[in-house]
């Protein structure tokens, strides 16, 4: 007999998604129909990198490429949340986690008024720019791209469940991967039923006349599994 429940689709880059789907197993049970179809791919990058007393990560793919292009040496990282101060503690450097966005980030490292300058180890798109933001505010923050985010088409696999009528979970971490999935689903016919990572992700999606929408609560993992477990009461 068919599963009539919801498929999870994930699109982030492979090893996230991995880990994802490894979390929602956990919490919802491993015979969840899941399809994992990542429509990015990290690249490392290899520019010049400017000398700083301290580091700021927006996401953990930078930790690794930075890693290799300037020695972490227990240098002070301040990073967005808990996943990425535990990658910038495997690699070597002494984290702060922020409390999950870039903004609020932001505000933390303003409030403790570090010496510069700071090193912003990035990718090519991001949502804030948070080294304009402390220049503006006399901290020198120096930005540097050691990742890239490279698009990727949705998978045939996944464009065959956008196609069906089986309801679709589908959690969209940023704005851009919104946008991403977007363009791709634009002519669906499956339910969506999408949680978003924040406002700012939830209102790309508008266009796409989802069944329903939910916005996590706070940035970051846990928020998005409740998300998804109101969808799927819902």
């Amino acid at each position: 007999m068919p599963d009539s429940r919801p498929t999870l689709l994930l699109t982030r880059p492979i090893a996230q998604s991995r880990r994802f789907a490894a979390a929602f197993a956990a919490r919802f049970g491993e015979d969840w129909p899941v399809l994992i179809a990542p429509m990015q791919q990290i690249v490392a990058l290899a520019p010049a990198v400017p000398q700083a007393r301290e580091v700021i990560f927006t996401s953990e793919n930078a930790v690794a490429p930075l890693q290799a292009l300037s020695p972490a040496a227990g240098r002070r990282a301040w990073c967005v949340g808990a996943r990425t101060a535990a990658a910038a503690a495997e690699a070597g450097f002494a984290p702060v986690a922020g409390p999950g966005d870039a903004a609020a980030l932001a505000a933390a490292i303003l409030a403790a008024r570090p010496a510069g300058p700071l090193l912003h180890a990035r990718g090519a798109h991001q949502a804030f720019d948070i080294a304009a933001k402390l220049n503006a505010a006399g901290i020198e923050t120096f930005s540097a791209q050691v990742y890239a985010q490279e698009a990727r088409p949705l998978s045939a696999e996944g464009l065959a469940l956008l196609a069906g009528m089986t309801p679709v979970l589908v959690p969209l971490f940023s704005p851009r991967s919104a946008r991403l999935f977007a363009e791709a689903a634009a002519n669906t016919r499956a339910p969506l039923r999408i949680a978003a990572i924040s406002p700012a992700t939830a209102r790309v999606c508008v266009k796409l006349g989802p069944a329903t929408v939910e916005t996590a609560a706070q940035p970051e993992a846990e928020s998005m599994l409740d998300a998804l477990a109101r969808l799927m009461a819902g």
